[in-house]
């Protein structure tokens, strides 16, 4: 019996109640009601404060509400126990075989275990990284390419029609920088003031020349925005092989020049105006944020006639609603706090609901430390760490994993050293070798020709009655709320610690000698080794269901 399920039997109890006209419930039953483990053993296997929540709305005392919900409980299936403590909390305890049929349904359901239907029928819009196509992506890069992934996986997994997206910011005097400093390089010249250096715009001048041979050698008035067009082409391309590389999926790539070029722009300016929320002044053209709590109004067209970043960032939003998403969420870097007001005024200024439609993640920054000193410089870029090179040095997984078990908005420093470390202190390490551990157990099984029985008719639940079998399942159990949590509060890191706990009861319950999978000597394989084997398979695919939400592989061996 799951959490879930446990909550809708108590749901089930209050609505017959209510039917028998014993509990009246002004606004009715609540559609589910919160189920948790318990601290201690001794207080059941799962406990509910649901009378304390909602006794003042039946007009009686928790206590009572308890003693009325507990003896009803008590006689549903695969409940064993219902004990009330303090002013109402009651501790349940369920049947070894009702529990047992966790590890059952967690087999049957494979990858899909773990997927849930709370945030079902919504489109939600993830943006996350939006680099310039100027350059390598960099640490602070690394860092929103995990979380707006792993955001981006927990929330397809609770549900949501999911888009994540990258905004190219190839629009303004950069990319025109760019292009220069590329041609310095190739023709020997310094670089160009505001131009960008770092030995990896020699390479991409060589790049740029193999692409279309000749090309430094067009006239200076058609020579930069040709190069401009081959050089962004190729470095985009390295942006996507690198973050495909990083198992980072990115299912629309939008360009902000685009747009400009389709007219995007010009139509938001004229719907802004039909609103009656801009204005003109000194020339240009602003916004009227404060009038949705912004500090400041913001310029949308310079008195140069130039177009703002906002005016774009403007359009962009109208565009992802345009296309049907319900919900929009950024995530930026952390310089970007005096973008959440702008932002969320700018919505309101369009006619949306903020606390509906936005959602501005803002992070904090990272720091890798090696033999006790900051990681400041790239070999090839030269004033910063590129994704490239830390993949190269840490490896994928112990990156994702890394950067993913932490909130977005605390600082971080990592040591090289000890995250790539093969021991239990390292998590990834600890997490991944107990989903290994699982394949080994599994491996030896069928070398003893044991095999998966029939989860119907050869799999007797009621034998996974040990203490440490129950604190397994009802880990395992805990999985499915751990993913539409981290999903609804957008933070992947839980799903992260839940794997380290969960790796942590896996390997009590492996040490328990009472606990063994496997048959010892010439013993044939009985029905409670066989239990405990099923019981194993849900181990490892909700290791590996939680490891994938992260983008972390599931090694079979380590």
């Amino acid at each position: 019996m799951t959490p879930e399920q446990l909550s809708t039997t108590i749901v089930d109890v209050l609505q017959t109640l209510t039917d028998e006209g014993l509990l009246t419930l002004p606004d009715g039953v609540p559609a589910n009601v919160t189920v948790e483990r318990p601290r201690s053993k001794e207080h059941g296997d799962y406990a509910t404060n649901v009378a304390l929540q909602l006794a003042k709305r039946a007009g009686t005392n928790p206590r009572a509400l308890a003693e009325l919900v507990s003896e009803r409980l008590l006689a549903s299936e695969g409940v064993t126990a219902v004990d009330i403590a303090g002013p109402g909390f009651l501790n349940i305890t369920v049947a070894a075989d009702a529990q047992g049929k966790v590890a059952a349904d967690i087999v049957a359901a494979g990858s899909a275990y773990g997927h849930t239907a709370t945030l079902a029928g919504q489109r939600i819009n993830v943006e996350f990284i939006s680099a310039n196509p100027t350059g390598p992506l960099h640490l602070g890069h690394t860092r929103w390419a995990v979380l707006g992934d792993a955001i981006g996986r927990v929330l397809a997994a609770a549900g949501a029609e999911v888009t994540r997206e990258f905004y190219i910011n190839d629009r303004g005097v950069q990319m025109n920088h760019f292009a220069d400093s590329i041609i310095a390089a190739a023709l020997g010249r310094p670089t160009p003031e505001d131009g960008y250096a770092g030995a990896y715009i020699a390479d991409l001048a060589r790049a740029v020349e193999a692409d279309s041979p000749g090309i430094f050698d067009l006239p200076e008035a058609d020579r930069r925005a040709k190069v401009r067009e081959v050089a962004y082409r190729i470095q985009l391309q390295e942006q996507q092989d690198q973050l495909a590389h990083f198992h980072t999926h990115f299912d629309v790539w939008t360009s902000e020049l685009s747009l400009h070029e389709s007219g995007s722009v010009p139509d938001t300016l004229a719907r802004l105006k039909d609103l009656g929320h801009v204005f003109e002044s000194e020339g240009a053209l602003w916004m009227r944020t404060t009038d949705f709590g912004d500090d400041k109004d913001r310029v949308l067209i310079k008195s140069d006639g130039e177009l703002t970043y906002f005016a774009s960032d403007t359009a962009y939003y109208l565009d992802k609603r345009g296309r049907g998403f319900e919900h929009c969420i950024y995530l930026l870097g952390a310089d970007h706090h005096g973008y959440v007001g702008r932002l969320r005024a700018m919505a309101a200024c369009v006619g949306d609901d903020p606390e509906q439609t936005l959602d501005v993640m803002i992070g904090q920054l990272v720091k890798i430390m090696r033999d006790g000193n900051e990681v400041r410089l790239s070999k090839r870029a030269g004033t910063i760490v590129t994704l490239q090179e830390l993949t190269e040095e840490i490896g994928v997984d112990a990156l994702r994993y890394s950067l993913a078990r932490y909130p977005a908005d605390s600082p971080l420093t990592l040591d090289v050293a000890e995250i790539t470390r093969a021991s239990n202190d390292n998590p990834v390490h600890y997490v991944q070798y107990a989903h290994a551990r699982t394949c080994r157990m599994i491996a030896n099984a069928g070398d003893l020709g044991m095999s998966l029985p029939d989860l119907e008719s050869g799999f007797d639940p009621s034998l996974l009655s040990h203490e440490r079998d129950g604190e397994l399942l009802r880990a395992l159990a805990e999985f499915p709320r751990v993913v539409g949590s981290a999903a609804e509060l957008r933070e992947p890191h839980r799903v992260a610690r839940y794997l380290e706990d969960t790796a942590s009861v896996f390997n009590k319950w492996y040490d328990t000698k009472e606990c063994r999978m496997l048959p010892q000597g010439d013993e044939p394989a009985g029905p409670v080794n066989h239990a405990r084997l099923v019981l194993t398979v849900a181990a490892r695919t909700v290791l590996a269901n939680g490891l994938d939400l992260l983008g972390v592989s599931a090694p079979e061996r380590m």
